[in-house]
């Protein structure tokens, strides 16, 4: 799960809000949701700037639950930062090179997100 699919579930006017609830709703009844605490950090942050306090609550309440959490620690955040360090100059963040990190790991071929950045690395995305 990527910020861009979680802001789009928590922003009724965001162009992608609708796909992005139809898709969840059929990825929450048969898939297992997995994101990472840097894409939690960035999606409370963007949330709090943009769609305010009971937008974020909506998140810690109606989403973070249903999501396994991976905790990013020093080795997951040396390692996409190595990698950043290593293709810079680029677009591509650093909570994008984790998520790309996590997903080779645990060999998650697909993400919910509507970033390009993902299928530029080689995963398939959803919607």
């Amino acid at each position: 799960m990527d910020t861009s699919a979680l802001y789009a579930l928590l922003d009724a006017d965001d162009t992608s809000h609708t796909a992005a609830a139809k898709a969840f709703r059929a990825l929450a009844s048969r898939e297992d949701l997995v994101t990472h605490s840097y894409v939690a950090v960035e999606t409370i942050a963007l949330t709090q700037r943009r769609l305010g306090r009971e937008a974020v609550r909506a998140f810690a309440r109606d989403l973070a639950p249903l999501l396994g959490m991976v905790w990013v620690d020093e080795r997951l955040h040396d390692l996409a930062l190595a990698t950043l360090l290593d293709v810079l100059p680029t677009d591509v963040s650093l909570v994008d090179l984790v998520s790309f990190q996590v997903m080779r790991e645990q060999d998650i071929a697909r993400a919910f997100a509507f970033d390009r950045d993902f299928r530029t690395a080689g995963f398939s995305t959803i919607p």
